[in-house]
């Protein structure tokens, strides 16, 4: 691939122009509001003029209720060889693409699976997409040709690739992104009123279920929009399970011994279903899920304290396979969990000690 026209200089938009560009393919950029066109080409993405000819890949970044529309454009008017969008859903687009008559056999449908809570092209980033799943939605009339250059450009992005059926991805991603969010926001959705000393006492746990609930409520209305059928039945067996576990709450409000016992019951049936979901989350780099030691380090909220923290578990040559940091309520200080392989655990431990942090049990 030597040329690339980027339509929607959003934040997935622009961060396939930057990977794009920084491994040496000229990339045109182009979107319905010029300026945000020339922030992404001041970044580096690309360049803001107008191609001289037909590219050989056109990306559509658009959301998903314009996606349709803009393909149609731009392949009426022959702008590349081959075309992809990266719209969250992918059902409807296709089908929207077949009743206006258009050849499929050069447009595949597809699905980065990374984002962030922020939106645009200052958002954007050229490393978003690496070691995450690409999702393509070729089919059988997909042109071979146009197949190769998607797959390079999920090679420059350093994603990986997975081929689904269109309606497949679509009932995959309600179940892991879509209803997810809903979930996310609903529950953030209480914080709203509450009184300020109960938000004071927030900590990890409750940041973790709400983080994706400060995403763009514009961007998510047309994410579901473009899938709400799915999203609608995942909802109402949460619904279910939600109504099931209400009664099972207020059965351990009961003087009745075994009506507390049903309660018990319940509540440990949700429990340990969530158990067993939750192991099936594939693991770092999408392996299977590992489990680590967490080792956990107290620190001050000042410059240099993480960067001092790596530096010394690298000289005990220790890998840290993940990270998380919980900030102390009124304080500046924080606890750092530090995962890593359990036999590493011990030499960790002993390691930072000698070196002077203070380890929590």
């Amino acid at each position: 691939m030597r040329t690339a026209l980027v339509i929607g200089t959003g934040l997935i938009g622009t961060s396939a122009a930057l990977a794009l560009s920084q491994r040496g393919v000229v990339v045109h950029l182009t979107d319905h509001d010029p300026e945000q066109a020339r922030t992404a080409a001041a970044l580096g993405a690309g360049t803001d003029e107008v191609p001289e000819g037909p590219v050989d890949l056109a990306i559509v970044a658009a959301p998903p209720a314009h996606v349709a529309a803009v393909l149609a454009d731009a392949m009426r008017r022959g702008a590349a060889r081959g075309y992809i969008d990266v719209a969250s859903v992918k059902g409807g687009p296709r089908r929207e693409l077949q009743a206006l008559g258009l050849d499929l056999s050069a447009y595949i449908g597809t699905h980065p699976m990374s984002g962030r809570e922020k939106s645009g092209p200052l958002a954007a980033t050229g490393d978003l997409f690496e070691g995450r799943p690409w999702v393509l939605t070729s089919t059988r009339d997909t042109d071979t040709e146009v197949l190769n250059l998607v797959l390079e450009l999920v090679s420059h992005c350093r994603a990986v690739p997975v081929v689904m059926d269109a309606d497949a991805h679509d009932r995959a991603v309600a179940l892991v992104s879509h209803m997810p969010h809903l979930v996310s926001s609903m529950v953030a959705a209480r914080l709203e009123n509450a009184e300020e000393a109960a938000v004071r006492l927030c900590g990890q746990g409750i940041r973790d279920v709400t983080r994706i609930a400060a995403s763009d409520p514009r961007m998510w209305i047309d994410i579901l929009s473009a899938n709400p059928g799915p999203v609608a039945d995942l909802l109402t067996d949460v619904s279910a399970d939600l109504d099931e576990t209400v009664r099972a709450l207020r059965a351990l409000q009961s003087s009745d011994e075994d009506k507390r016992r049903e309660g018990t019951t319940g509540i440990e049936d949700v429990l340990r279903r969530g158990n067993a979901g939750q192991v099936r989350v594939p693991g770092k780099h999408g392996s299977a899920p590992r489990a680590y030691e967490v080792v956990a380090v107290l620190i001050d909220d000042q410059p240099g304290q993480l960067a001092r923290i790596f530096a010394d578990a690298g000289m005990a040559g220790v890998n840290i396979e993940d990270v998380r940091i919980e900030h102390a309520t009124g304080q500046q200080a924080g606890l750092v969990q530090l995962m890593v392989e359990p036999k590493a655990a011990p030499v960790l431990t002993a390691a930072l000690r000698e070196r002077g942090w203070a380890l929590r049990q």
